[in-house]
């Protein structure tokens, strides 16, 4: 193409793009050819002279830059909010998007105990689900302290009747009080079963905790706050289904880790979805450091969540 002036391609993109002339039209109107049109426009678009956006109200550019730099298979960003629970209700809707999505027949889910994933179970019930054979099962035990419909047992439930599955149960919890009685819980029937589920797993779905850094988690009452200050001295930074882990995703060595009833974490490693469910500035640590663990490969947060980490 000969060097045209800057007037000319002004002119040919005023009347392609605002007057909305066909670019036959415009060559007519030129005294050119209409190849000769489509090459301006080319050149106005690349000089800089015609530039387009596209409006969204979504975050595209946020979580893209998260699966690059975390290797994730997908990533999730959902609106920021002073009210945490709101950021629950769109992370356990962006969760059920997903699932709708990549469930199918002949399936393993595996869920884990909180008050996001329970959140996830409520939408379901107000959804219009896929029927599907497929089985839930708990990936840890259930914390006796916390509220019944948090429990793993009535999630795994909750989750199987939405989509006509088949739900199973732990009849453990999450740490025993004794190593004797984890030996003795893991020789039992339920267990073994449950533990074969594991070997199977399609989804994982998962909390991810911070119990070194808050005082009002579930954690500080169940073992009391001396037992929490006690794992700072162990590098823990995060725990997902009840095993902790520091920075780098690697397990740590914790007075409860001889009495956890948990999926290990090199299991989650494996699985064709590892999703990863978790928002706020004190936990961008446990996070981070299931990220680099690549103990999660989708992660569902919130925008202000993902700026952070994306910056560190």
């Amino acid at each position: 193409m000969m060097p045209v002036e800057r007037r000319i391609l002004i002119k040919a993109a005023s009347m392609y793009y605002l007057d909305h002339l066909k670019q036959s039209e415009i060559a007519s109107r030129m005294g050119v050819d209409r190849t000769t049109i489509s090459k301006y426009l080319k050149k106005a678009m690349k000089s800089g002279i015609v530039k387009i956006e596209v409006e969204s109200d979504s975050y595209e550019d946020l979580e893209a830059a998260l699966e690059r730099r975390f290797g994730l298979r997908e990533a999730y960003v959902v609106p920021k909010s002073y009210d945490m629970l709101a950021i629950k209700q769109s992370m356990a809707q962006a969760g059920l998007n997903l699932l709708r999505r990549i469930m199918a027949d002949g399936q393993v889910v595996g869920m884990a105990w909180g008050s996001t994933i329970q959140e996830l179970t409520k939408y379901a019930h107000h959804e219009k689900m896929p029927q599907l054979d497929i089985d839930f099962v708990p990936i840890d035990g259930g914390p006796e302290s916390i509220d019944s419909d948090h429990h793993v047992n009535t999630i795994c439930y909750e989750m199987a009747k939405t989509v006509g599955g088949r739900s199973h149960y732990i009849y453990a919890p999450a740490i025993t009080r004794t190593p004797e009685i984890r030996d003795a819980i893991v020789q039992d029937a339920n267990y073994e079963k449950i533990s074969q589920f594991w070997q199977r797993l399609d989804i994982a779905i998962v909390g991810i905790g911070a119990p070194v850094k808050s005082s009002n988690l579930v954690w500080a009452g169940y073992f009391g706050r001396d037992a929490i200050d006690s794992m700072r001295r162990t590098g823990a930074v995060g725990e997902i289904c009840s095993v902790f882990y520091d920075k780098d995703g690697s397990p740590v060595q914790t007075p409860f880790t001889d009495r956890t009833i948990a999926i290990p974490l090199d299991t989650l490693r494996g699985l064709p979805y590892s999703i990863g469910m978790a928002a706020s500035r004190e936990k961008v640590p446990a996070i981070m450091g299931a990220l680099r663990g690549h103990l999660i490969n989708v992660l569902i947060t919130d925008e202000s969540t993902a700026t952070i980490l994306l910056h560190e």
